[in-house]
């Protein structure tokens, strides 16, 4: 933990202080943040206030002592409940303005982890509760040039692997040979293993037809179809280097299994495609004039291109997601639909661009990309963008 830098986060953002707190290990990213291991035990309480200026406190349940020891600050114990209430006002002090994983009427719910009973605790002294929603990007979701580095290493055998899948398809349907989205999936996440990637756990998605009308579609053996000439084909795949700093690279590609894609196909393709760079384009402006943008705003340069094509109902998610060492991070979201995300884009952080079109039923379209500010300001995609829809068979 740089206490140094959250202090001078803190002064800069004009609040008084940070509480971080954690009850059987419902905010890790306090753990992350402060840089405590989250192995053991922790089944009691404990408080960690750091003020914009002077030392910071340690409150410990007296079960569980040592929790807070590789912190700095004076420490306090407590055990029973009225102490602990006792010593935590005291703690915090006078009334001020406080940050904590809060966020208002929940419009980020990723930091949104403090229980409503905490909040109106820390009220009850009198202070002011606001969001640590940014102060949570810059110190979770911040990437330096090392973790860039992972990702763009990442990347490189992603995009091979989504090659990989294609060619897989192209030559199944040459030769007659029958290749499932389970199949695909399962080669996937096999060739991730090959290549020391991860992805959690998670399944790629691979999908024809009307199955990845459902964004989140999974294909499982039982429900997974067989390719066929003239089927429509989405893959989306998210992986990372396996090793504790490893940064997800989270892509989406679609084709078409035939050498004439429908025109309709062809068409909510090229709107995506291009609503995707619209809203790229809006961020790169924005910062080459030096001017802030938000996440919402991106979510509304990319939307505009898809309602103005009229296909405004059926892009049913946000824009685009924080990327870190979850595959959604904890930084600002491209959204103004699912919420209203005001934080603002800043360097060093990294996140994905994927609009979408689901006719339910039929078919979908999405084209996915990542992006990273650089340090200095400048606008970054790691590997390849899709211009035309890949074409096997």
């Amino acid at each position: 933990m740089d206490l140094a830098a959250i202090q001078r986060s803190l002064a800069s953002a004009g609040v008084d202080g940070w509480l971080l707190c954690d009850f059987h290990h419902r905010d890790l990213m306090a753990y992350r943040i402060l840089g405590l291991d989250t192995a053991g035990m922790t089944t009691r309480r404990w408080f960690y206030f750091v003020p914009a200026e002077g030392q910071p406190v340690k409150l410990s349940h007296k079960v569980e002592p040592r929790k807070l020891d590789p912190l700095p600050g004076t420490q306090e114990f407590f055990l029973a409940w009225r102490e602990m209430h006792e010593k935590l006002r005291a703690a915090l002090g006078s009334p001020k303005r406080i940050a904590m994983q809060y966020s208002p009427m929940n419009a980020i719910p990723y930091v949104a982890v403090v229980d409503a009973g905490t909040i109106e605790l820390v009220r009850s002294f009198g202070h002011e509760v606001v969001s640590s929603a940014g102060l949570v990007q810059e110190f979770e979701a911040v990437m330096d040039e090392e973790a860039y580095r992972s990702h763009v290493e990442a990347g490189e055998i992603v995009q091979r692997i989504k090659d990989e899948a294609f060619a897989l398809m192209d030559d199944a349907l040459r030769r007659g040979k029958a290749v499932t989205e389970f199949g695909i999936k399962e080669h996937i996440v096999e060739r991730f293993r090959e290549e020391g990637l991860t992805n959690d756990g998670e399944s790629p998605i691979v999908g024809f037809n009307d199955h990845p009308a459902d964004p989140h579609f999974e294909p499982t053996r039982e429900n997974a179809y067989t390719l066929r000439s003239g089927d429509t084909i989405l893959v989306d795949l998210w992986a990372r280097k396996d090793d504790p700093r490893g940064v997800y690279y989270d892509i989406t590609w679609c084709g078409f299994a035939g050498k004439n894609p429908p025109a309709e196909y062809a068409r909510i393709f090229a709107v995506v495609r291009d609503a995707r760079d619209a809203a790229l384009e809006f961020v790169r402006r924005r910062f080459a004039a030096g001017s802030p943008v938000h996440g919402w705003e991106v979510d509304d340069a990319c939307r505009e291109v898809v309602v103005a094509a009229g296909h405004g109902n059926e892009f049913i998610h946000r824009t685009g997601h924080s990327i870190g060492v979850r595959v959604h991070g904890n930084g600002v979201n491209m959204d103004n639909l699912e919420t209203r995300d005001e934080r603002l884009l800043v360097p060093g952080i990294c996140f994905s661009i994927e609009p979408g079109i689901y006719l339910a039923g039929r078919m979908a379209v999405r084209s996915e990309i990542d992006v990273f500010v650089t340090p200095a300001g400048k606008i970054e995609v790691a590997g390849a963008t899709q211009r035309d829809l890949i074409l096997v068979g």
